[in-house]
């Protein structure tokens, strides 16, 4: 087995174009080498900046080999293999419609282990305005505040799932901000209406 780099190591070296380049050692593949991220800048000074955040964002990182695919690939694979047992199939159903017309076309093709929560937070702004496949004469292309709070959910969920398995160092959605739940207010019966309500109770079978 290759020898193991620990997670967080900086290399930095000048590239034939000028410009600077340093990568960080953040995991590790199944045979042992080590699985890089790079930072680019024109100059050292930048370079170091830009390379000590990488490295603080890492910190004892150990991804795994998997950590390179796509959010549509980890989705995909996070449905058949953790969840296709553990929820109804109607819920199934809705999930995977919910990852392929809303979350895939604006974020499918994303590395998974690279997301930010800015990332996240600017796909629910888009998807609230343009995520409805179908557009309402009403809402035009505007999700309703339910369906964004689902998919955060539905992100959210899969992610941590992500996190445990070692393909991210955090879970993005953590920070974004939803619409808040929309539930129509409450209605509260007078006398006349509540002995109304209870003489009707009493009379059903």
């Amino acid at each position: 087995m290759a020898k193991r780099r620990p997670s967080g190591d900086g290399m930095v070296r000048k590239r034939d174009d000028g410009r600077w380049e340093g990568r960080i050692v953040v995991g590790h593949k199944n045979n042992g080498e080590p699985i890089y991220r790079y930072v680019l800048a024109k100059t050292q000074s930048e370079l170091t900046q830009k390379l000590h955040d990488k490295i603080e964002m890492y910190r004892d990182a150990d991804l795994s080999e998997d950590c390179n695919m796509t959010l549509g690939e980890w989705l995909d694979k996070w449905i058949i293999e953790f969840m296709i047992f553990t929820i109804r199939e109607g819920t199934l159903s809705a999930y995977k419609s919910l990852i392929e017309h809303q979350i895939k076309p604006y974020l499918g093709n994303r590395p998974l282990s690279t997301l930010t929560t800015n990332e996240i937070q600017k796909f629910y702004n888009t998807v609230k305005k343009q995520g409805r496949v179908n557009p309402d004469r009403v809402r035009g292309t505007e999700l309703a505040d339910s369906m964004v709070r689902k998919i955060h959910m539905l992100l959210h969920e899969s992610l941590d799932t992500a996190l445990k398995q070692r393909l991210i160092v955090n879970n993005p959605t953590n920070g974004t901000t939803i619409p808040k739940n929309n539930y129509p207010a409450k209605q509260i019966l007078n006398d006349e209406q509540l002995e109304r309500f209870m003489e009707i109770i009493k009379s059903d079978e």
